[in-house]
């Protein structure tokens, strides 16, 4: 029977690598495991179509600046009196406050984003003539508008590539070990370097579906997540079930 073990011993044992201890991924590796993962996912949702409801860049525009932690049901509620009243820039630009409200007051924040629709829809008269543009540079220097919400636009009005990072693809890109970041712009330039310009819109709008479904924050369900295989965080694989 062996004697007790000493510090040094501990020492010794703490500086020794483990066994376990997985290799660090180079990038070429998470590149093709972040590569195979966006092939099951379009397997999974082929169409990438905005959830949002709208008939014009305008309309996408607005309902992604009312989307900012709200549902896109909500939105999709909200939106139609909100365009019946409001069809364009023009007559956005004219409203007041207290006209555009009433109109969203179901949704969070609504004070703070009838301030941003007002002052988004002026920006575009003055500075735009009344047209979205079409580059990241522009569209962040609207009031309402971030990175996210100017990717959102990108992609799916002007078929410009872009990764919009929201809450489900911040989470679920950090669970696959595609990025340790926290901040969205740099776990947008991660995802940009281990994946073809093609694949982001896609990827990005994909993975927001996949954490509304399947891959939930407090418990997800790796038990049928297709991602099982290629996810480090699979509590399945794993053995944490």
């Amino acid at each position: 029977m062996s004697g007790p073990t000493t510090s040094s011993q501990r020492v010794r044992s703490a500086q020794r690598p483990s066994a376990r201890r997985q290799k660090r991924e180079t990038r070429e590796e998470k590149s093709v495991r972040a590569n195979a993962a966006a092939a099951r996912l379009a397997q999974l949702y082929p169409e990438v179509e905005c959830p949002l409801i709208h008939r014009n860049t305008f309309e996408l525009l607005i309902a992604v600046i009312l989307s900012a932690q709200c549902t896109d049901a909500a939105v999709n509620k909200a939106t139609p009196a909100l365009f019946r009243r409001f069809p364009d820039p023009i007559s956005l630009s004219w409203a007041s406050t207290v006209e555009i409200e009433p109109l969203i007051r179901t949704l969070g924040l609504y004070r703070a984003k009838a301030k941003s629709l007002q002052r988004c829809a002026q920006q575009l008269v003055e500075e735009f003539n009344g047209e979205v543009p079409a580059t990241m540079e522009q569209l962040t220097r609207l009031a309402g508008v971030g990175r996210k919400t100017a990717n959102v636009i990108l992609g799916h009005a002007f078929d410009i590539p872009g990764i919009a990072v929201d809450t489900h693809c911040k989470r679920l890109s950090r669970r696959l070990g595609l990025t340790r970041q926290l901040d969205p712009t740099k776990i947008e330039q991660d995802l940009s370097r281990i994946l073809p310009a093609s694949e982001w819109t896609g990827f990005s709008h994909r993975l927001i579906i996949h954490g509304r479904q399947v891959c939930f924050a407090r418990k997800p369900a790796c038990e049928k997540c297709a991602l099982g295989e290629l996810c480090p965080s699979n509590t399945v694989r794993n053995g944490k079930k």
